[in-house]
């Protein structure tokens, strides 16, 4: 080998670690993102077409003049151009580098215009083979990489030979060149692709360490601050957070105070103290994240100057129409720099928290409408019904004491029932109570003029539903249907077994129901939006009619029936003292 090609291949690889230098680097910023996948869409492969037309340019600008030729590294772009953005990428990365290098002239021009479009069409041949077989991940193959490169080079000196003129010169140039432009672009080649397959590893080990860590937040803190925004709640939510990303401190304040701090300066930051962090004012007053470096942005601690805090994330916490409720604030110390994922962390944390609290809150306004449901309920049925039964018992205190009697008790039984709910839902038997002791009374009003069946098996009678369901559908089947026949009013109430659902039907013969647009009266539309939010669409009230025959109205619920608690042990011993 004569020293010609020796010092020109190691020019050649002296010029392209200046390539792969500008190569790393710039892998470091967002310009590289789309190059960490073989790359699909169009923003994608544009952005692939720009970066290594780029880079095609920059190998012929580090270039050696040879006479009046260039050797040069123009191949890494292209070829790569073809393999990671497919042929359409690949030419035309390889015809804007060729035209660049056609503009500088000489013997070789169109040549080397020629070969470095065909070496971006090789590059994408590779990469729709490859993809065609399903094998991505052959594609980012240093190796593989570096042989496809060669093989390129190769043809381009072949292209050199048959188009380059006079004849005597291409074959002068081609020994010259080739040698150490297969050397150098092939090895560039194969480290520009580890160049990429070490930032796509390094991004995807972020990654999988930020998803790890947020979703072990996300289980541990899980439920923690829908039972409520306070200081008890806020300790927790801060240690689990303070113990899975090994910051310096975590704290969470509401808008005027402290909730919780734990870490390095728990001993001057006090839960339950107002708030005097300029930072953290700042952040809830105008929904900003502030993040104080101590270098860029300055910070220190605003209740002691011994504070060993160095740095501090403020990230507001949001509620309902992004009205922000507090914020959460991670801090390192003076000895320790913000880790960028803790940094994306702590914004995700916070989206997560305030996602909490709101939900929080929203179930326990669900329950306040709840209660209010059913309060309404009681006051719809009260007034009118009370007084119904007090004219019913003066009626018969005259003519029947003993029977006005059981009436008072019925009607104490009824509104004790109304009044004494311990839960918002109750036992198929407590209802079937309840509207016992209601039908009493309607029993005596009307007498002689309403009878009522009751079926209702043994087994479901531990069934559970949310209380007071049963009641406003009898009260509706009897103010709205059998009050109004002149004939006798009979009402049937059944309860069975539909697969895993439990069906309630309240039916009279009266038939004159009518749906009207507003909803079928405020009884029969509160016990249908009550078990439809809270069992789902398949669930509530349905209506069928048969006009002045019947109307029969059914409650559809899940079948729950609890398992019968087992006996204390001297519950069992004395059961078995019994059987003795």
């Amino acid at each position: 080998m004569s020293a010609v090609p020796v010092s020109l291949i190691l020019s050649l690889l002296q010029q392209m670690c200046v390539y792969l230098v500008i190569a790393y680097l710039l892998s470091r910023t967002p310009l590289f993102l789309p190059l960490m996948h073989v790359t699909v869409r169009w923003p994608h492969k544009l952005a692939c077409y720009l970066i290594f037309s780029m880079f095609c340019i920059m190998g012929t600008y580090f270039g050696l003049q040879i006479d009046d030729s260039i050797a040069n590294t123009r191949a890494i772009g292209a070829v790569l151009g073809g393999i990671l953005g497919g042929p359409s990428v690949g030419v035309s990365v390889g015809l804007t580098g060729g035209l660049h290098r056609y503009s500088l002239g000489g013997m070789s021009a169109v040549a080397c215009a020629i070969s470095t479009v065909v070496e971006g069409l090789i590059g994408g041949l590779v990469h729709r083979h490859f993809m065609r077989r399903r094998r991505i991940d052959a594609l980012f193959d240093p190796v593989r990489v570096g042989v496809v490169t060669l093989a390129a080079e190769v043809i381009q000196m072949l292209i050199i030979l048959l188009v380059a003129r006079p004849f005597p010169a291409a074959v002068h140039l081609v020994e010259v060149v080739s040698l150490p432009m297969m050397t150098a672009n092939s090895i560039g080649a194969a480290l520009f692709m580890l160049i990429l397959l070490d930032r796509r590893a390094l991004i995807e080990k972020q990654s999988s360490a930020f998803s790890a860590k947020a979703l072990k937040i996300a289980a541990r803190a899980d439920g923690v601050l829908r039972q409520g925004f306070n200081q008890e709640n806020s300790m927790k939510v801060a240690r689990i957070i303070y113990e899975e990303t090994g910051v310096g401190a975590v704290a969470i304040t509401d808008r005027e105070k402290l909730l919780a701090f734990i870490g390095v300066g728990d001993d001057h930051h006090l839960p339950g103290t107002p708030i005097t962090s300029r930072q953290t004012q700042q952040a809830i007053a105008n929904n900003q994240v502030i993040y104080a470096d101590g270098n860029e942005v300055a910070y220190q601690c605003s209740i002691s100057p011994h504070c060993r805090l160095g740095a501090s994330l403020v990230i507001p916490l949001v509620g309902e129409d992004d009205r922000v409720i507090g914020a959460i604030k991670l801090y390192e110390p003076k000895t320790k720099i913000f880790s960028t994922i803790n940094r994306t962390l702590g914004e995700g944390i916070a989206r997560l928290l305030s996602s909490q609290i709101l939900a929080g809150r929203y179930e326990r306004q669900k329950a306040l409408l709840a209660q209010s449901e059913i309060k309404l309920l009681h006051a719809q049925v009260n007034p009118h019904f009370l007084f119904n039964a007090l004219n019913t018992i003066s009626a018969v205190i005259r003519i029947d004491p003993e029977r006005a009697r059981q009436l008072v008790q019925s009607l104490s039984t009824f509104f004790r029932k109304n009044l004494k709910r311990p839960s918002e839902d109750s036992s198929l038997g407590d209802e079937i109570e309840h509207v016992n002791a209601y039908l009493q009374i309607e029993l005596a009003r009307f007498t002689g003029r309403l009878t009522v069946d009751i079926d209702v098996p043994d087994e479901l009678r531990q069934a559970r539903l949310p209380a007071f369901s049963l009641q406003p559908l009898v009260e509706n089947a009897i103010k709205h249907g059998t009050s109004q026949l002149i004939d006798h009013g009979h009402l049937r109430i059944l309860a069975r077994r539909a697969g895993g659902d439990l069906l309630l039907s309240v039916e009279d013969n009266a038939g004159l129901y009518e749906e009207r647009p507003g909803g079928d009266g405020l009884g029969m539309t509160i016990v249908d939006r009550r078990v439809r939010n809270r069992y789902g669409e398949r669930y509530g009230v349905d209506v069928a009619c048969v006009p002045d025959r019947s109307t029969r109205v059914t409650l559809r619920v899940p079948l729950t029936i609890p398992a019968p608690a087992e006996p204390s042990k001297p519950e069992a011993a004395a059961v078995t003292e019994a059987a003795e």
